[in-house]
């Protein structure tokens, strides 16, 4: 075989290896989140306290993105009306999977710019979803997680009936839920009253960025939050949600 017969025959073979290479490359695709501080990433100065999404994000592929737009104080009305969900939407591509996780400060309905009604947190999260499929997006429900607290070593409730509404929407519209409610509850359950306080922000006197300790029994630390995100991993899986092929392999 001469020399130019050689030559381009090395060239076909790179231009189909390109080729090949950028047919079996899976396509971009980011995950949103919104919600509020139990799934937010933190500033620097608040470490240890953790989001359950900073954890999430380290769990898949490198072709799939978490975009964490969740914010501390932020319900289905702030998201909305400081322009996070606008963001949300303009960015979402099809194929996109959009995490909607809210209630701890819905829930605040003493505070007019943040709380928000029962029927108004169902209507904000049924627009959620609404416009997320609109741009051929996949919406996923989650309901919010629970606060360590404790009477009489028996976990309570303290959402009421917000993680009821968040089912309601999920079933009325088809999508997929992610109970969380129930989830951590019996997590902590398992876990017991003095056991759970390993997935919260407590913390001694004198401790780095808080140097007056800490006792908060809503925010999680990273082992609270490693734990959330591996909840919400396993029912991606349970459900059989087609985002589970984009996860790590362990």
């Amino acid at each position: 075989m001469c020399k130019k017969n050689i030559l381009r025959s090395l060239s076909g073979m790179l231009v189909l290896g390109l080729l090949c290479s950028f047919i079996l490359q899976p396509k971009k695709k980011n995950i949103w989140m919104i919600g509020d501080s139990t799934m937010a990433i933190k500033a620097p100065n608040k470490f240890p306290e953790t989001g359950w999404g900073v954890a999430f994000a380290t769990k898949f592929k490198g072709h799939a993105e978490v975009q964490n737009k969740a914010k501390n104080g932020r319900s289905t009305k702030s998201c909305i009306n400081e322009g996070i969900w606008k963001e949300v939407y303009e960015g979402m591509q099809p194929g996109d999977y959009v995490f909607i996780q809210f209630g701890h400060n819905d829930e605040k309905v003493q505070k007019p710019n943040t709380g928000t009604t029962i029927d108004e947190y169902k209507a904000n999260l049924s627009m959620f979803v609404t416009e997320a499929r609109s741009k051929k997006a996949e919406p996923i429900l989650l309901t919010p997680i629970v606060r360590r607290a404790f009477e009489e070593g028996k976990l309570v409730d303290t959402h009421g009936a917000y993680p009821d509404a968040v089912r309601q929407v999920a079933d009325s519209l088809q999508v997929p839920l992610i109970d969380l409610t129930i989830q951590t509850a019996e997590l902590l359950t398992k876990l017991g009253e003095e056991g759970s306080i390993s997935l919260f922000l407590h913390l001694p006197e004198g401790y780095p960025n808080y140097p007056k300790g800490a006792v908060d029994n809503t925010h999680l630390n990273e082992d609270g939050a490693e734990a959330i995100a591996n909840l919400v991993v396993r029912d991606i899986k349970k459900q059989r949600i087609p985002l589970m092929n984009d996860l790590k392999k362990k």
